[in-house]
């Protein structure tokens, strides 16, 4: 294939180089090239929020970037959140407060308030909520979610 372009770019802590199609999308990216499913594609129009990735430490919609727009930076995909042994404590926040039932959503919530939960540590409702507001979920009702937040922060902050 013709015009490929030399992509390196840093996933969950490891440095992959590839030549990719330049109208590769990120998401497509992730799933496909480096088998990193847990980033999903709902939408492909930015607005379900379920292909969330934090691109050097930001929530982005990943179905909305070209792989050549990721070059020389940093991926974290919910596959990099945690372990299965060491669960990110919003992940563990997650499961106690049964933030979750099909779980399609989940790793594009959890990447978008990452950065939020970092950056604001006692989140009232109405701040998760809006944090949540580009995130859409047809099975929680969102009230878990927002549990698991402030869970998330009770824990973390004694």
């Amino acid at each position: 294939m013709d015009n490929l372009f030399s992509l390196s770019v840093t996933v969950n802590g490891k440095t992959y180089q590839r030549s990719v199609d330049p109208r590769t999308l990120v998401s497509d990216f992730l799933r496909h090239d480096l088998g990193l499913t847990g980033t999903h594609v709902g939408c492909e129009h930015g607005v379900c929020g379920a292909c969330t990735v934090l691109l050097d430490g930001a929530a982005v919609r990943s179905c909305l970037l070209f792989a050549p727009q990721v070059h020389q930076h940093e991926i974290i995909t919910v596959e990099g959140l945690g372990s299965i042994e060491e669960l990110h404590p919003l992940q563990e926040a997650f499961r106690d407060a049964h933030a979750l039932q099909c779980g399609f959503c989940t790793p594009g919530f959890l990447t978008t308030l990452i950065p939020f939960w970092e950056e604001n540590p006692h989140p009232t409702e109405e701040e998760i909520r809006e944090a949540i507001s580009g995130n859409l979920c047809r099975c929680t009702g969102y009230q878990h979610i927002i549990d698991a937040v402030k869970l998330a922060a009770e824990k973390m902050n004694g």
